[in-house]
C-alpha cells in the first residue's frame, strides 16, 4: 500500500487551490457579467478549501509512505506538499489582500 494515490489526489487539490484565484481574475476579464472583487471574494475561500483538502490528502499520503517498506511514492508526496502549500499560501495572501482592501475602504469613508 503506497502513498502515491493520496499524493496524486493532494496534487489535484493543490492545483485547484493554485488556480482558483487566477481563474476568477480571468473570468472577470473575459466575462462582462463578472466583476473582479466579487469573483476574488468567492475564489479566496474556495482556494483555501481546496488547499485544506489537499493538505489532508498529503498527510494521508505521508502516513502511508512512512509506514511502507519500499517508501514508494515519496517523490510524488514531496511534489504534492509543495503544490498544496503553494495553494494555501496564495489563499492566505489573497485573504490578507482582501482584508487590507476592506480596511482601506472603511478608513477612506
Amino acid at each position: 500500500m503506497s502513498g502515491s494515490r493520496p499524493a496524486r489526489i493532494a496534487i489535484f487539490f493543490g492545483l485547484l487551490a493554485l488556480l482558483a484565484i487566477p481563474v476568477a481574475g480571468a473570468l472577470s476579464v473575459f466575462l462582462t457579467q463578472v466583476n473582479l472583487l466579487p469573483a476574488v471574494i468567492v475564489a479566496v475561500p474556495v482556494a483555501f478549501f481546496f488547499g485544506i483538502c489537499g493538505w489532508s490528502a498529503a498527510r494521508r499520503a505521508r502516513y502511508r509512505v512512512e509506514r511502507s517498506v519500499h517508501r514508494a511514492g515519496e517523490r510524488t508526496l514531496r511534489r504534492a506538499r509543495i503544490v498544496v502549500w503553494g495553494g494555501l499560501y496564495l489563499a492566505v495572501v489573497g485573504g490578507l489582500a482582501l482584508a487590507f482592501y476592506g480596511a482601506l475602504r472603511v478608513a477612506g469613508g
